[in-house]
């Protein structure tokens, strides 16, 4: 199998854009490069009975390669411009690394019109369908188990942030990429959104995307980007391992429907336990799970620089570092965010877009600058990704 070769002209896009798709992947010289043919008949023609996700730019199916692997395979939709970019986003950051804790690339397809990657298949999907899933999934997750997917994708997340060069920045970590294999173990996935920043800048300014929910305030507002927003999604995400629920739900009382708030308020009252699953029917370490909790909300501080880093995380996951509680202050909380009014009109961004006002833990912001829900905020668009 070809580890690099030449491409055939993409039908449906100007040539302009195809011949700088096409040069950029080439010059990525650790990818192996796939025949549609084959990602075709692995898949039985792309059959809806191996679809194993949907998702904004295309759909994941469930294939057999030659050699007997099991794979998971991308498919980019072909309208998609915004998802060509993440293609390429994707495989310039995925393909330089490897950790125990992140998905495994195994190489792409760009023949023709077709821009298809191919990953490891992990057997039982994410945590947004499993955990907070409903109880649908019939998997049960006991607390040594929630422990270890905790730990693990802290583990990856320290290593993008502080062992690669340039560090990475993910900027969509939540619960629907979280993926786990056959023993429950976390690889994070979709590196689409993915920023490289180089170790001698403090921030970039970039277009804001992501998930409402799992946004960092100072990100979402700002388009201010740093290792710190990636630290708030994941204290959002612990938070909702630790609970078994996602972090927003409007279908509870008022008071309960955002997850942080109701974890800040339960912390100020010393009542952290009851927030704990209640599936797990008393089965945990309650000092444990009231840690985990202790520093989800220590991720979440609305301050981005009281914020601990991933290495840190790690140690206060595992015990080695102890969690100050003296140190926590109130998160970025989602109904702050709702009620914050920036006087100043935004500049005006010719694609700008209005994001929906659903609130709900899957709901994805893409190049936005207005929120109908009464937030107005200016992003800095980044037209490198």
């Amino acid at each position: 199998m070809p580890w690099f070769s030449c491409f055939g002209r993409r039908a449906s896009s100007p040539a302009g854009e195809t011949d700088k798709v096409d040069e950029e992947v080439s010059g990525i010289h650790n990818v192996r490069l796939y025949m549609y043919k084959e990602l075709k008949n692995a898949t039985d023609d792309f059959s809806p009975a191996n679809k194993i996700g949907e998702g904004g730019f295309g759909s994941v199916y469930k294939g057999r390669l030659k050699d007997g692997t099991i794979a998971a395979i991308k498919v980019l939709a072909a309208e998609s411009k915004q998802g060509v970019r993440e293609f390429l986003t994707e495989i310039n950051v995925i393909s330089n690394i490897e950790h125990e804790y992140l998905v495994k690339l195994y190489g792409c397809c760009v023949e023709a019109n077709h821009r298809i990657l191919v990953y490891n298949f992990l057997e039982n999907n994410s945590l947004a369908q499993t955990l907070l899933g409903g109880g649908y999934s019939g998997m049960q997750f006991s607390w040594r188990t929630r422990s270890r997917i905790c730990i693990g994708v802290a583990r990856g997340l320290a290593f993008l942030h502080e062992e690669v060069r340039p560090y990475i920045v993910h900027r969509d970590i939540k619960a629907s990429n979280i993926l786990l294999d056959g023993n429950l173990n976390p690889k994070i996935a979709d590196f689409g959104l993915a920023k490289l920043i180089p170790s001698n800048m403090t921030h970039v300014s970039t277009r804001v995307a992501g998930t409402i929910g799992y946004l960092a305030p100072e990100y979402a507002i700002r388009g201010q980007l740093t290792r710190k927003a990636d630290i708030y999604s994941f204290g959002v995400l612990l938070v909702e391992i630790v609970c078994g629920r996602c972090n927003t739900n409007t279908r509870l009382p008022i008071g309960e429907q955002y997850l942080l708030e109701r974890t800040w308020e339960l912390y100020e009252r010393k009542e952290l336990v009851g927030l704990v699953d209640e599936s797990l029917n008393g089965a945990f370490d309650a000092e444990e799970a009231c840690r985990f909790l202790k520093i989800g909300l220590l991720c979440t501080q609305d301050t981005p620089k009281l914020r601990p880093s991933m290495s840190s995380v790690v140690k206060m996951l595992i015990g080695e570092m102890d969690v100050d509680s003296r140190a926590i202050t109130k998160p970025g909380l989602i109904s702050d965010f709702m009620d914050l009014k920036i006087r100043s009109e935004p500049k005006p961004v010719p694609d700008a877009k209005n994001v929906s006002d659903n609130l709900s833990s899957g709901s994805d912001i893409q190049d936005s600058s207005t929120m109908s829900s009464g937030i107005t905020f200016t992003a800095v668009y980044d037209r490198s990704i």
